[in-house]
Parts: structure tokens; sequence; C-alpha cells
């Protein structure tokens, strides 16, 4: 059972499809993608997602290319994050491009068709940088984390 904060926004079966989505993303890709959902954000969405990103674990992947798609769901404010491995190599513009598109799937209602559309193309550019491996090991679940 999820907080009611969670089902405002996202049904079970929304959260289950967005964790097929990261697995699905992450099998094209040594990279790991997260998806965080919390209620509410004070101040920067930005700053609070480095804060989890870092209390989640992301910091410690072994090539240091994880991505965190950031979401308070009652303030209705998001963030996407990528450790340095990824950053060094797809720049701000790619992070911006991701930004966008969620924020239009969201400000249209689609916040399910969003968030898996964000996390598929965040696991597609990965897959380019950071190819599949075959010692690859999933460093981190699936599946929604909640704050």
């Amino acid at each position: 059972m999820h907080p009611d904060w969670v089902r405002r926004h996202l049904s079970d079966e929304d959260l289950e499809a967005i964790a097929r989505a990261v697995a699905s993303a992450e099998q094209l890709t040594s990279g790991q993608v997260r998806v965080h959902l919390e209620d509410r954000c004070v101040g920067d969405p930005l700053a609070h997602a480095s804060r989890t990103f870092r209390q989640i674990g992301m910091d410690r992947t072994r090539l240091r290319n994880g991505v965190l798609l950031y979401l308070a769901l009652d303030d209705h404010r998001f963030a996407v994050l990528g450790d340095s491995g990824i950053h060094e190599r797809v720049g701000a513009g790619f992070w911006d491009s991701v930004r966008d598109a969620l924020q239009g799937e969201l400000k249209a209602g689609r916040m399910r068709d969003g968030i898996v559309a964000a996390v598929l193309e965040i696991g597609r550019v990965l897959g380019q940088h950071f190819p599949d491996r075959p010692d690859d090991v999933n460093e981190l679940t699936d599946s929604v984390s909640l704050g």
C-alpha cells in the first residue's frame, strides 16, 4: 500500500509501468536509472535531487553513470540529475531536453507517460555512452523509491 500522496497522482499499475520502464532502459546500458517520488520539495528541486541522489546510493555506481529522475508530486516540481560519468559525455543540453519533454507531458496531465518516456530516453542515451556489458550487474533496484 502506497501513501495517500502517491495514490493521488499514480496508481499501482502506473508505478509498475515505471519500474518496467526502468528495467527495460537498463537492458540497454551498464548505467543505472532511478525514479524517486516525494510529496513535497522545500527549496530548489535540483539541490534536493542531489541530496536524494547521495542518500539512495546513486553516487556509488561503479562507472558513475547513474541518473535520477526526482519528482515532488504535490508541488509539481521535478529534476533530472546524472552522475559525473554520464554528465561529462552528454552535457547540459541532454538534461534540458529530457526536462522539457517531461514538463510538457506533466502539464498535459500525462504523468505516467511522461515518466516512462523520460526513463526510456535516458536509457537510450546511457546505452550509447555506457553500453550493456557482459559483467554488468544491476547495482540499484528498479522499483520506484519513495521519500
